[in-house]
Order: structure tokens, then C-alpha cells, then sequence
């Protein structure tokens, strides 16, 4: 097999003209900062989580690109062309990774909340009725979806004309995978009630086959791409997190994402990222393996 790309958290080898391998870290990453601390576990949870939702996929009738599950912590999949150059994608174009990211938002958190107490985003974008004061946690009137960049060096948030243009997309292309992007969330929100979780929000990704049919790439549904909370918590008015970003929360409160933000706000040369406290990294672990217990339903050992 040929290495063909050192991800953040996985490395990509070439098995084949059509079938890759993803071979998942125990890194961790946070603002596409590559966090110098290594989680036990974390890989063989991620990829053991990702194929028990494409699993669930195939059941529901939604292509996934899993091939096979390579116990502990790889997966082979169907391989689509990379095409940096936007100029290169049409609406003809098939058996490609489509470059851009989903985002769906159910509830108020993270860097939807940021931007909403910044004055970026208006409440009533949202759905919320005018002069409405958002409260972190709060769930959203409705879904809120949006996309980024996929293959461009930072994540850059997208008009939708934009993100049809680089991505060689029509309207109905577009609204398709909205939809798709829907129906996984109400397959994933309705497993986590089952297990005393809620699904704040995640990630997906795509790609066209041959047949310009759509296909759900890469991974989704782990405690990296998406955001989780307790149920029973929640209900009792707290909020407790049970993914990633009890990390980026570590970082808010050291202070280190305020300069982050500081230096890319002003195009300046970004800080080092710290490495994180014994004690977080033994709480990270414990957390990536019974939230896979969870969300799965299976025992990890």
C-alpha cells in the first residue's frame, strides 16, 4: 500500500485504483490545530463508531463508501478523485469528492454561538423571533445547515452559490445533499434518544460515484466530527458535554483560542498549540470509549 495522505487525526493509503484505507490515530486536533498529546484509544473507537453508521446507512437505503471494517482501527472504502482545481468541476463530473463540508446545527453551541454573540449571525436567521436573546444550549427553531471548504488549507465558511459553483453542483444537486444531510441527522438524533444522548451538531462529507449517484464519505457520527450531551442533564436545565469539544473548551478557558482567534483575525503568525494536561488526556480516553459504548451500544472490551 502507498501512503497518500497524513490526515490529523488518520493516515490515507492507496490499496488500489478504486479502494483506499484509513488507518485511525490516537491524535486529536481542535481549530485544525494538531494538539501534541495522544489519546489511548481514540483511533480504534473512531473508526469502530464510523462503520456501525454506515452500517446503519445501508440499512436506511443511504450509499456510504465502506467497503469493509479491518478490526481494530481501519476501514477500506471506495477511493474518489481529488480535485483541487475548482476549475476542473462541472455538473458532468463523476466519481469525485465533492469539496465542501455540512455542517447541521440543532441547537445553540460552539462557534454558531460565538458568532451569534458577536452580531455575525442574526438570531432571526435562525428562526427565532425578533429581539429573541440566545442562551447556550438552546435548540434551534429548525435545522440550521451550512457548508465550508473542504480542501482549501482552513476551513472557510460558504454562500451557497459559491459552494455550488466550486463544487460542480446544480440547485436540485445541492438541495439532495441538504436533504441526505437531514436524513442522517434524524437517523443519528433518534439512535442517541435511545441512549440518553442528544446530537448537537456535526459534519458530513461526500463524494459522486461513477454514476454521479451521492455517497457519504469519510467519517461521521464520533465524538470528533459531531457535538454531544447528556439527555437526562439537559432536561435537568445543565448542560454536560461528551465530545471533542470538552477540549476546546479546555483551550477557551486557558485563554489560548481568544489568541488563536486574536492572530487570525489580524493574519499574523498563529501560536503553538500546548499540549494538554495528563489529566485531561486520561479523561479524553475514558470519555472516547464510553462514548462509544453509548452511541453504539456496544461494549468496547
Amino acid at each position: 500500500m502507498k501512503l497518500i495522505r497524513k490526515g490529523k487525526v488518520k493516515e490515507v493509503y492507496q490499496v488500489d485504483d478504486g479502494t483506499l484505507e484509513f488507518v485511525f490515530s490516537d491524535n486529536i486536533s481542535v481549530f485544525d490545530k494538531i494538539i501534541p498529546s495522544s489519546i489511548p484509544h481514540k483511533g480504534e473507537t473512531l473508526c469502530r463508531t464510523a462503520q456501525h453508521w454506515f452500517r446503519l446507512l445501508d440499512r436506511n437505503g443511504i450509499k456510504g463508501h465502506l467497503i469493509e471494517y479491518m478490526p481494530p482501527n481501519r476501514m477500506r472504502v471506495k477511493r474518489f478523485d481529488i480535485i483541487e482545481d475548482y476549475d476542473k468541476i462541472n455538473t458532468r463530473t463523476s466519481n469525485y469528492l465533492i469539496p465542501l463540508e455540512v455542517i447541521c446545527r440543532h441547537y445553540a453551541a460552539g462557534s454558531l454561538m460565538d458568532r451569534i454573540k458577536s452580531g455575525k449571525i442574526d438570531p432571526g436567521s435562525l428562526g427565532f423571533p425578533k429581539g429573541h436573546k440566545v442562551v447556550y444550549g438552546e435548540k434551534l427553531p429548525r435545522p440550521y445547515l451550512e457548508t465550508t471548504t473542504k480542501l482549501e488549507a482552513t476551513d472557510r465558511e460558504l454562500e451557497e452559490t459559491e459552494a455550488k459553483k466550486i463544487a460542480g453542483l446544480t440547485d436540485k444537486d445541492y438541495k439532495g445533499i441538504l436533504d441526505t444531510v437531514l436524513r442522517i441527522d434524524n437517523i443519528i438524533g433518534e439512535e442517541a434518544a435511545k441512549r440518553g444522548l442528544i446530537h448537537v451538531d456535526g459534519k458530513k462529507e461526500f463524494g459522486y460515484n461513477e454514476k454521479r449517484e451521492l455517497v457519504v464519505i469519510d467519517t461521521f457520527g464520533t465524538c470528533d466530527e459531531d457535538r454531544w450531551w447528556d439527555l437526562g442533564s439537559y432536561n435537568a436545565g445543565k448542560v454536560v458535554e461528551l465530545s471533542k469539544e470538552f477540549v476546546r473548551q479546555h483551550y477557551r478557558e486557558t485563554g489560548y483560542h481568544a489568541e488563536l482567534m486574536a492572530a487570525r483575525e489580524k493574519g499574523v503568525s498563529e501560536p503553538p498549540i500546548p499540549a494538554l494536561p495528563q489529566s485531561v488526556i486520561e479523561k479524553v480516553s475514558e470519555l472516547y470509549v464510553s462514548m462509544f459504548e453509548r452511541i453504539t451500544g456496544e461494549k468496547f472490551r
